[in-house]
Order: structure tokens, then C-alpha cells, then sequence
């Protein structure tokens, strides 16, 4: 079970339980800095603690929740789409919660570059310099981000995912893992970059892109954008 409370680290509620959330925890713990709280999680959901941490409400107590722990982490995953995410993350900021930055110390992170609130920099990833995150992004393990990079708000870049120097990535899109963006390529908003695919041109247009070169399938969208 988890250790009481440490009154030298800064309390932290989790906000959506899971497969991601088990992830995150990880990376909380390995900076030393938080102290976990609990885990907030949807209503008819079956668990009742992760990794020793107690499930201390549903998203129906977020207001008291917030206030005995303002500091709170959006821990659910993104796939599709990241509204869910969104909803989250504005409720926590209407609530009067804050959402801190969340970096493993396994992680490289550049001087001079920008992490918006709410984001986690996962175990291995790089951040190069000069490159802006927005907020409340996942960028996940062995992620790399590489200089001048601008990546938009409630963005996942998974696994092994790469963007070369001076792209823009739009708000809300996925890269799969090992997903490659090619030097000073842009992609806009709402748009799901499939496993491995490589990106070889501007995206202009929203939806479901795979392949190498990267080809719209289908000519869908991601659901919910």
C-alpha cells in the first residue's frame, strides 16, 4: 500500500485510472517531488485502488476533491481523440484546481524551451531546444522532440515518436508509435498520425493519415473532433 502522506512533497490527485494512469504514477514517483493522493475515477467504474493508491472519488466529487488537493494530473489516455482530456482539464481549471508540469528524471529537457500546465514528459523522451508543448500533453516514453518544435495543447506523442526540427503539430492530434515527422512539416488540429507512419508533407486537412508517405485512410476523421 502506499506510504502516508509526506508532508515534504506536494499532494497530487489523479484525475482517470487505467493502463495510462499506472504509467504516470511511475514517472510521479520517480521525481520525488509529489505525494499521490488518490485517483479519481469515471462513475460504474470497478476500481477501487492502483498500484497501492486508493480510488477516492468519482468525477462527481471533483469540486471537494480540488479542494482539499488543488494539485491534480489528467491521467487518462488519448487515442482518438483527446476530448475527453479537454473536458478534464478545463473542469479541473474552472474548480480552481492547478496542473503542474510533470518531467521524469529519466527525461531530457533542453534549456530554453516551453512546457505548458498539465503536461508529463515520460521516461526517456527528449525535448530539444527551443521546442513549446502545450498544455496538458502526454509525450510518452522515448518520445523525441527536437529543436524549434511547436506542439499544440491536449497532443499525445506516443512511443518512440519522432518530430524533427521546426515542425508544428496543430492542438488535440496523436502520433502512434514510432510515428515520424519530417523536418519543418506542419499538421493540423485534430488529426491521428497512425503506428510508424512517416510524414513527408504538410497535413492540411483533419483526419486518419497512415503510411509511409502517410495517406488520409479513408478519408475519416478522428471521432469527436
Amino acid at each position: 500500500m502506499a506510504n502516508a502522506l509526506d508532508s515534504a512533497k506536494t499532494p497530487l490527485l489523479l484525475i482517470g485510472g487505467g493502463g495510462h494512469c499506472a504509467a504516470v504514477i511511475d514517472v510521479v514517483e520517480s521525481t520525488g517531488s509529489y505525494e499521490i493522493v488518490g485517483i479519481v475515477e469515471a462513475p460504474g467504474a470497478e476500481c477501487k485502488e492502483l498500484m497501492g493508491y486508493p480510488v477516492v472519488g468519482i468525477d462527481e466529487d471533483l469540486e471537494s476533491l480540488i479542494q482539499q488537493t488543488p494539485n491534480c494530473l489528467i491521467t487518462v489516455g488519448q487515442m482518438k481523440t483527446a476530448g475527453l482530456r479537454k473536458k478534464l482539464y478545463d473542469r479541473v481549471l474552472a474548480l480552481g484546481g492547478h496542473l503542474p508540469v510533470i518531467v521524469s528524471p529519466l527525461a531530457r529537457v533542453a534549456r530554453q524551451t516551453e512546457i505548458g500546465a498539465g503536461s508529463v514528459v515520460m521516461h526517456f523522451a527528449l525535448v530539444n531546444s527551443l521546442a513549446k508543448i502545450g498544455h496538458n500533453c502526454i509525450i510518452n516514453n522515448y518520445a523525441s522532440i527536437e529543436h524549434g518544435v511547436s506542439i499544440g495543447a491536449h497532443c499525445h506523442l506516443s512511443t518512440r515518436s519522432t518530430v524533427n526540427g521546426d515542425c508544428h503539430i496543430g492542438h488535440s492530434c496523436f502520433l502512434g508509435s514510432s510515428a515520424t515527422v519530417l523536418q519543418g512539416r506542419s499538421i493540423v488540429p485534430d488529426t491521428v498520425i497512425g503506428a510508424a507512419t512517416l510524414v513527408t508533407q504538410d497535413i492540411t486537412h483533419a483526419g486518419i493519415y497512415v503510411g509511409a508517405p502517410a495517406k488520409q485512410s479513408l478519408g475519416n476523421r478522428p471521432e469527436g473532433s
